[in-house]
């Protein structure tokens, strides 16, 4: 069966390109489970794929870190035909076909059944970042940082990781600030459950090792000064996720915040997550995210127009989510 795809190449002086193309079933990477693709997602990373050689490992390949769907094969005994499922992380869009196509075809182990209250625009429109978000969620939980303990910060605050992070915090009780250096997404912050907001530029400069205590925990998405500025402000005991580098890989930092006030620094993992910790961070997801707040963090875009929305978020120009309509 025929269908199309978005097909990223590299030449042999190694420059790397993608475009729409129209492949067959016997392209697709190995597993044991064929699905037909209905949604799937443009992230960060995605957009970085589509730049340069960092994210891609085997070519040709499919781009397109994550899709929901139905399944139409099976070998598997745990999924039948018309099943519901999302796939996040794992080896799409590195060494395995992603998400930008209208079929894949992946391992079992990369499946999860979708809750029968979500759909698969729904599951897309939460996507690798909403999943990461309730991952980072489930981590505050887990350290013990509940609602009465303070003020948690959500820095990239009007990014995909964001956006979903203050739905659920506000969903579940918790105070929220959200840190954005776009002054124009104040209101939509204050929509998603934000209570209050916080420029930026306070936490990108150059800080001190240790700062006024103020967040009981926090949801970092940019890494680099901010991280470290975020971890110096951060509260006795408190915990801080952190899950991206837009703001850098280094970490200019001191051990202070975790020997003298026992700060927590929790990496979140969205890729190789544990299967039962999957299951558990999408029945959340059903749960805990108001469903009607997704609807002001997302646009649709067609296959064709990736990359231009690409381009758009490498610029820093893009809010909330972005779903890639696989079938327009």
């Amino acid at each position: 069966m025929s269908f199309r795809a978005i097909l990223a190449t590299r030449a042999d002086d190694g420059a790397i390109s993608a475009s729409l193309q129209t492949l067959d079933d016997n392209t697709l990477s190995e597993g044991g489970v064929t699905v037909a693709v209905d949604w799937s997602t443009l992230n960060y990373k995605d957009a970085v794929a589509l730049a340069g050689p960092q994210i891609i490992q085997t070519f040709p390949l499919v781009p397109g870190i994550d899709f929901a769907g139905t399944v139409v094969d099976s070998d598997d005994v745990r999924f039948s035909p018309g099943d519901k499922v999302v796939a996040t992380g794992w080896g799409l869009s590195q060494t395995h076909h992603g998400g930008y196509a209208q079929r894949a075809r992946v391992s079992g182990n990369w499946l999860v059944k979708l809750p029968t209250t979500l759909s698969t625009r729904d599951a897309m429109a939460i996507g690798t970042a909403g999943f990461t978000a309730m991952l980072s969620v489930l981590a505050l939980e887990h350290a013990g940082v509940s609602p009465d303990r303070g003020d948690i910060l959500v820095t990239g605050a009007s990014g995909g990781v964001g956006s979903i992070a203050i739905a659920l915090l506000a969903e579940l009780g918790y105070r929220v600030v959200a840190s954005t250096g776009k002054p124009g997404e104040a209101d939509y912050l204050r929509n998603l459950g934000a209570a209050d907001i916080l420029d930026r530029t306070l936490l990108s400069a150059e800080g001190k090792p240790m700062g006024t205590e103020r967040w009981a925990g926090a949801v970092d998405s940019v890494g680099g000064r901010t991280l470290a500025n975020v971890l110096a402000q951060t509260k006795y005991r408190g915990t801080v996720t952190t899950c991206g580098f837009v703001g850098g890989v280094e970490l200019p930092t001191t051990v202070l915040p975790f020997i003298l006030r026992g700060v927590t620094l929790a990496g979140i993992d969205s890729v190789n997550a544990p299967q039962a910790l999957r299951v558990e961070a999408w029945r959340r997801l059903a749960e805990n995210l108001e469903l009607a707040k997704l609807d002001t963090t997302v646009t649709e875009v067609g296959l064709a127009d990736v990359f231009s929305a690409a381009a758009e978020m490498r610029q820093g120009r893009a809010r909330g989510r972005t779903l890639v309509d696989v079938n327009r």
